[in-house]
């Protein structure tokens, strides 16, 4: 049994090996975006609580991180949170937002933030999240204010309609004052007043878990995104369910509407 789970690993590390060179060979796009789900599903597989399964989680994140550093991904923003994900258990919310808070500073100090150059910025109406943690999200941007080698958005009390509001409202704003004109609104004035303001839209758009929707996940920005949808539990994502998806993305004629 041992010797058979060696060479299954061997074998799996070698088909990695040559997928990863055969993704290097295409197109690798700029901005993925990643819905990690599947985290309390993860846990109750293994008869684990919620919170362990969210820690499984953030381990993950991290090693998906190097996964597009080392692939040239200039730009990842996941779901980290939704606003909908509030009326979750008191103790599992707090949980996730220690969490945040801890990983912001965490990824705010890691010297390897800063020796690639890596952008950190929340994304949502952090309004809504307590004060520990917008502190330390203030800390992250600040102490990556200047970097745009690499760009890390953590989309946190996150919800697209309600961006798509607040964008709407300051423009209102705007107009309401005299400094925009209502025949000057077009895509772009829109496009500049998004959480996302000054990064492109993302090439592809990847849920774990099965489940096969985008869950009010950056809707104005994925109309031409391409979608991919895996099976497996985020905690669970293997570097090569990675290769596959970006693969699968190399393998589709982006035609945006054309």
């Amino acid at each position: 049994m041992v010797l058979g789970e060696a060479m299954a690993e061997v074998a799996y590390q070698a088909y990695e090996r040559l997928l990863l060179e055969e993704v290097k060979k295409g197109p690798i796009p700029r901005h993925v975006a990643i819905i990690m789900d599947g985290n309390r599903r993860f846990a109750r597989l293994f008869g684990m609580d919620s919170i362990e399964g969210h820690r499984k989680g953030r381990e993950k994140l991290e090693e998906v991180l190097e996964w597009c550093r080392d692939l040239g991904i200039r730009i990842l923003t996941v779901y980290a949170f939704s606003t909908e994900n509030f009326k979750r258990r008191e103790e599992e919310v707090r949980y996730i937002m220690d969490m945040l808070r801890d990983g912001l500073y965490r990824v705010a100090d890691d010297e390897r933030t800063h020796r690639y150059r890596i952008r950190v910025r929340v994304i949502g109406r952090k309004h809504l999240l307590p004060e520990d943690v917008r502190k330390a999200a203030e800390y992250a941007e600040e102490r990556t204010k200047d970097y745009s080698d690499f760009h890390l958005n953590l989309a946190v009390a996150y919800g697209g309609r309600q961006e798509i509001v607040d964008a709407i409202k300051k423009i209102a704003e705007k107009v309401k004052s005299g400094e925009l004109d209502v025949e000057d609104i077009d895509e772009d004035v829109v496009r500049q007043h998004l959480y996302t303001e000054d990064l492109p839209d993302p090439d592809l758009i990847l849920r774990t878990s099965g489940e096969e929707r985008i869950s009010n996940f950056l809707l104005w920005q994925s109309a031409y995104s391409e979608l991919y949808f895996s099976d497996i539990y985020w905690p669970n994502f293997r570097k090569l369910d990675f290769l596959r998806a970006i693969r699968d993305y190399q393998r589709r004629e982006r035609r945006y509407g054309r």
